[in-house]
């Protein structure tokens, strides 16, 4: 049985060995709206470089996550479990995600498989901070945008300490079917996490 295909490739189905396959991506250049602006405020978007989770990805100490909604209570596969398989290029980063049968069983995963085979999943969503600049050379820079465009202040981040990918429900990033969610720890609110449209650093 093959789950829809959505426009941001999440592709889930089931293998002859007793598992199931979910692929996805997470285009790179490709630019969300955080602030649409106005009161004075100048709207503000972001984008990724190229290999821009490479920090991560390649190493090999470092484990990544496949969630759902953020949540590390509804694990769906890891990259140190050997389930979570990353492959990052200048287009995207690809990655397939092997669900094991006890990881089917669990309750969190079967409403994921009903929600996904509904349609409701809308994309993918990259638990991340920006790699201190101490460890990479301009981890991120603030550029205008063109003025043929817009006035808005583009971010673009070109290295990231990826922790988790998750399923989500509603992605802010329409075009690539992505959302954003930061993880700001400098300075650190009382539950560690910068809600994402609240992540603006200047």
């Amino acid at each position: 049985m093959t789950a829809p295909v959505f426009d941001g490739g999440l592709e889930l189905r089931a293998a002859g060995d007793g598992t199931r396959r979910l692929k996805g991506r997470f285009p790179y250049k490709k630019r969300a709206v955080l602030d649409s602006g106005g009161n004075g405020r100048r709207p503000k978007k972001e984008e990724f470089a190229p290999k821009a989770f490479s920090f991560a990805v390649d190493d090999p100490e470092r484990d990544i996550h496949l969630l759902i909604g953020h949540s590390f209570d509804k694990p769906l596969a890891s990259k140190k479990a050997g389930t979570l398989i990353l492959d990052d290029t200048d287009a995207a980063l690809d990655f397939t995600a092997i669900l094991t049968p006890d990881i089917q069983r669990t309750s969190w995963a079967m409403d994921f498989m009903a929600a996904f085979a509904a349609g409701l999943i809308g994309g993918i969503s990259p638990g991340f901070r920006v790699a201190p600049p101490e460890a990479v050379a301009n981890p991120e820079e603030t550029t205008e945008e063109d003025p043929s465009l817009g006035n808005a202040l583009i971010r673009t981040i070109f290295a990231a300490v990826l922790f988790e990918l998750s399923m989500v429900t509603r992605p802010a990033y329409d075009e690539t079917e992505a959302d954003l969610r930061h993880f700001q720890f400098d300075p650190v609110p009382r539950n560690g996490i910068i809600h994402p449209l609240n992540r603006w650093r200047l």
